[in-house]
């Protein structure tokens, strides 16, 4: 079975090493729901989720070292995001599309998010954004498909982990660790589809 998540991800980094990937998806199969992964500069990679549901289904789909389950807010107000999120809160401001941004937007929906093209393009993708993968093995046997449909850059952003500023923002460097795949080591705000192959049990 495949279970299809139409949202955005946005991915930066701060000048501490701390990495971010805010997962908002108003359509799922699990709801609507915002989650979060993170990574610090020493590597210890955390998954912050809003119901043991949402952090059951996350968790056996990528790896963490830590899962917590927390209360998860994201309030959006024109080009600036917030998500609180048990220790962490981050702001984050969008800029103008970038020229892949308009190429992205020219792919028609079915076939953006479709597993065919996706994997037709997988060594493309890897070439334009290095480290970045449409598609790709994925934990407990799944097999995972990054449809992106658009994308902004992030121009500015702050960030706090339990209490602490996390400094300045960043590049997405190193790669986050969470799959086979990363996010875009330019701070990016990315309109996506994700499916995720299950197989049948």
């Amino acid at each position: 079975m495949t279970d299809r998540f139409d949202g955005w991800i946005s991915g930066l980094g701060t000048t501490t090493g701390r990495r971010i990937v805010v997962g908002h998806w108003p359509r799922s199969p699990l709801g609507p729901f915002t989650d979060v992964m993170t990574e610090s500069a020493g590597g210890h990679r955390t998954l912050l989720a809003p119901s043991e549901r949402v952090a059951e289904f996350v968790a056996a789909t990528y790896t963490f070292d830590e899962v917590r389950v927390v209360p998860v807010t994201r309030t959006a107000d024109g080009d600036r995001y917030r998500v609180a999120a048990g220790p962490l809160q981050v702001t984050w401001r969008v800029g103008p599309r970038p020229a892949l941004g308009w190429l992205l937007r020219a792919v028609p929906g079915p076939l953006a998010a479709h597993p065919w093209w996706l994997r037709a393009i997988d060594p493309l993708a890897a070439r334009v954004q290095p480290g970045v993968r449409t598609v790709g093995s994925a934990g407990g046997g799944r097999r995972e498909y990054y449809g992106a449909r658009d994308l902004h850059r992030i121009t500015a952003a702050t960030a706090r982990w339990d209490g602490g500023d996390c400094g300045a923002l960043a590049p997405l460097a190193p790669p986050v660790r969470f799959g086979f795949g990363s996010a875009p080591a330019t701070p990016s705000h990315v309109r996506i589809t994700t499916l995720v192959e299950r197989a049948l049990t």
